[in-house]
């Protein structure tokens, strides 16, 4: 089966287009090697997908004959992703919520406080 088609299969993407895009971003790798999405995969393979900024690492242990459910995708497939790669997203949630977004306009007073704050600590 095509890497971009298991990648659909097993439901790490939406569509297949996607799945492929992916495939040719270089943002999936078989056994260490940046792939093209016609590339077939077989069972035993180890996978690594880049997709929103974490790093998913799993092992085929199958071939699925189409789309499968959410509850079978176990079947053809195993999770060997680190938790290091999801606590490393949490902090990243963490730090969006501290900047300002654009177009908020001037640093209230409290803002301007907490700047000074912050440089007359590391001072």
């Amino acid at each position: 089966m095509r890497i971009d088609k298991y990648l659909w299969c097993v439901r790490y993407y939406k569509t297949r287009s996607l799945a492929t895009t992916a495939c040719k971003k270089g943002q999936v790798k078989i056994n260490g090697d940046a792939i093209k999405p016609s590339r077939e995969v077989y069972a035993q393979d180890t996978i690594e997908v880049r997709k929103n900024q974490i790093n998913y690492k799993l092992k085929v242990n199958d071939i699925p004959p189409n789309r499968v459910g959410a509850k079978l995708v176990d079947i053809y497939r195993t999770d060997l992703t680190p938790k290091t790669e999801f606590e490393a997203q949490e902090l990243l949630k963490f730090s969006k919520d501290y900047y300002r977004k654009k177009g908020t306009g001037r640093p209230t007073k409290k803002d301007r406080r907490d700047i000074d704050d912050f440089y007359d600590e590391n001072e």
